[in-house]
């Protein structure tokens, strides 16, 4: 999915955050008057890395009757993985690798840029309701301009009496996706019957983010409402969920503290200024007559929609931190 905002600011990648932060979203418009929104909390101000995870957009149960749904139209990514996880409805992907798949409910579709993608993303004909998680990883330094690639993995339903998992990314519960990651990663759908609590063993190195889709969940001590992604810095060995008023749905999200500098800017992620610059403009020459022409993002093939131009730079430097 594409950052859509008209200015993107730039994002400030700073790793420190208090014990059992809860991040609240803020929404964002991913078009015109009548169009879809999501809820973003990952980047904020106060923390935008949890592991190599470094963004994360929440949206619907979206009407797409009222809204139109999701038309993302070809547009360019560098230096991340994109994660795309749906609860309900379904989303036609198309990218310059030719890839052409259909994401859907408790199926990951993972898109590796790596030195550059451009993809677009429109959600079927036949979609009334859409629902689901848009999710980034950053790639390290050591990875972040290899050639781009993509996976699907649809991983088993696990659990007992109360509660179920599906493990999308890295190993919970026994359950061990397939699919590689640059950086150790977990990426898992929980789901908690009312009243139930969770005792889940996790990796004592990793942060963690909890990202409460429907109920009301205490992760620890800490409360979380739908939309919240709860923080949980590295330490403990085992993390308490529980489900309050209602059955609760969860993404569970972590990974080792990144530990490199970053910039992140519109669809890109970068290291400096100038690599950022290059990539817009590489996107710009691409597409300078309103259509897109081959070059480093490719050509998304079969894709009437016209591509998305880039926003303008910022007067300032953009700078990295993390």
């Amino acid at each position: 999915m594409s950052n859509a905002e008209r200015d993107p600011a730039e994002i400030e990648c700073e790793s420190g955050a208090p014990t059992g932060e809860v991040l609240a979203p803020r929404e964002v418009p991913l078009g015109g008057p009548r169009a879809m929104h999501v809820r973003r909390t990952l980047p904020q101000r106060q923390r935008t890395l949890i592991g190599a995870w470094c963004f994360v957009d929440h949206y619907g149960p979206d009407d797409v009757g009222e809204t139109g749904g999701m038309v993302v139209a070809p547009h360019p990514h560098i230096g991340l993985q994109t994660v795309s996880w749906l609860f309900e409805g379904a989303v036609t992907h198309r990218d310059s690798d030719g890839n052409h798949a259909s994401v859907v409910p408790g199926e990951l579709n993972l898109m590796t840029a790596g030195r550059g993608i451009s993809h677009s993303e429109v959600s079927t004909p036949d979609t009334e309701t859409l629902h689901g998680a848009q999710l980034w990883v950053a790639l390290p330094a050591d990875r972040r301009d290899v050639d781009p690639d993509f996976a699907h993995y649809a991983p088993p339903e696990l659990g007992e009496p109360g509660w179920a998992a599906k493990v999308f990314l890295g190993s919970l519960f026994g359950s061990e996706s397939p699919v590689a990651t640059a950086t150790p990663l977990l990426g898992a759908e929980l789901r908690l019957d009312e009243g139930y609590v969770l005792d889940i063993p996790v990796e004592h190195h990793f942060e963690h983010g909890v990202l409460v889709d429907q109920g009301v969940v205490t992760v620890g001590d800490v409360e979380g409402t739908p939309g919240d992604l709860v923080y949980v810095p590295p330490g403990p060995v085992r993390l308490t969920v529980s489900a309050q008023e209602r059955e609760a749905r969860v993404l569970l999200l972590g990974g080792p503290p990144f530990g490199e500098q970053i910039v992140m800017w519109w669809n890109f992620v970068g290291r400096d200024h100038d690599e950022i610059a290059q990539a817009r403009a590489d996107w710009q020459a691409q597409i300078a007559d309103g259509i897109q022409a081959d070059g480093r993002f490719g050509v998304v093939a079969d894709e009437p929609l016209a591509p998305i131009p880039a926003p303008a730079l910022p007067n300032a430097t953009l700078r990295s931190r993390g």
